[in-house]
């Protein structure tokens, strides 16, 4: 890992050591690696330069907060956005709560370290065509055949179901194999019925078939590389990963797949009242804001739900 920046051996081999830990244990995809990578560099590089050349994997261990806004000053005064300031400090929390962990010190001041604000951008839905593209390369770009299958199951269940993460990696053995008709417990307890299309059910039992741990009604539907339930990290990396090499906006998360099932159907001529109770919304307004629905679309479910006197 040279690259010419001015970093202390121990530094950059606690920084090699971390990008192994979770490429191996978390299956991140090298993008994700190298942009951890540059993310950390930058801010290993910065203590360098603010204190010496000595600083090295001791001295990370009394990174200050002071250090920590000293260095977010000099990021934006570089011109690095919000947003991208941000995404930064994520890695390096990520690296010091693994650094933390094994060298045994309190990283407080970098874990406490505010985020700028920044203004979210709605998850946007992606076309059909995209969809069926993430699925496919999710289920090819994963170095593990096994993990591939389990990538693809769980994004076929976002688009093809409308669930959202958390309800899909919610799913337990006892739910295979899939029935034609989910019921889903979704925010504040609501349950909600969810039609299963055959494509869902076909990659869910690709990739039972290819799971290396048993599946049971007692286990989680998802397994983690490593025998643990599925977090949705390792399904927001293989996304992103998928976004990266098809070339589709930031946009392009998980979530959005929920997007793309909602307008999908709207688009398809589905009734908006029908979507909604699909999604689980308490309101229509929330599946408006969901779905690429304008106001003229909107007034005219209005209109036919609540016919004007005339």
């Amino acid at each position: 890992m040279s690259d010419g920046i001015d970093i202390s051996p121990g530094a950059r081999d606690a920084l090699s050591r971390w990008l192994d830990h979770i490429r191996a244990i978390d299956g991140a995809a090298d993008n994700t690696i190298e942009a951890y990578r540059k993310d950390v560099v930058g801010f290993l590089a910065f203590l360098s330069a603010h204190h010496g050349t000595g600083f090295g994997r001791v001295a990370l261990a009394d990174v200050t907060l002071s250090d920590m806004r000293s260095w977010m000053a000099r990021e934006r005064a570089d011109g690095l956005s919000s947003r991208s300031l941000a995404r930064a400090l994520s890695a390096v929390k990520a690296f010091y709560r693994w650094l933390s962990d094994r060298d045994d010190f309190d990283a407080s001041a970098v874990l406490m370290t505010r985020a700028p604000k920044f203004t979210k951008k709605l998850p946007r839905p992606v076309s059909a065509e995209a969809a069926r593209e993430v699925i496919a390369l999710t289920e090819t770009q994963a170095r593990v055949g096994w993990i591939g299958a389990r990538d693809a199951a769980v994004v076929t269940l976002l688009y093809g179901c409308g669930l959202r993460i958390s309800e899909a990696l919610g799913l337990t053995g006892a739910d295979h194999p899939l029935p034609e008709v989910l019921r889903i417990t979704g925010k504040g307890g609501k349950e909600r019925i969810v039609p299963v299309l055959p494509a869902a059910r076909s990659a869910l039992a690709a990739y039972v078939r290819l799971c290396p741990y048993p599946v049971t009604p007692a286990t989680p539907l998802f397994y983690g590389a490593r025998g643990g339930p599925l977090g949705p990290r390792a399904v927001q990396m293989a996304m992103e990963s998928a976004r990266l090499q098809l070339g589709l906006p930031s946009t392009a998360t998980p979530h959005a797949l929920r997007h793309s099932f909602a307008t999908h159907l709207l688009n398809a001529g589905g009734d908006l009242r029908a979507i909604q109770e699909l999604l689980g919304h308490a309101s229509l307004s929330t599946t408006q804001a969901y779905t690429a629905i304008d106001t003229e679309r909107l007034m005219e479910v209005y209109d036919k739900a609540h016919p004007r006197a005339r």
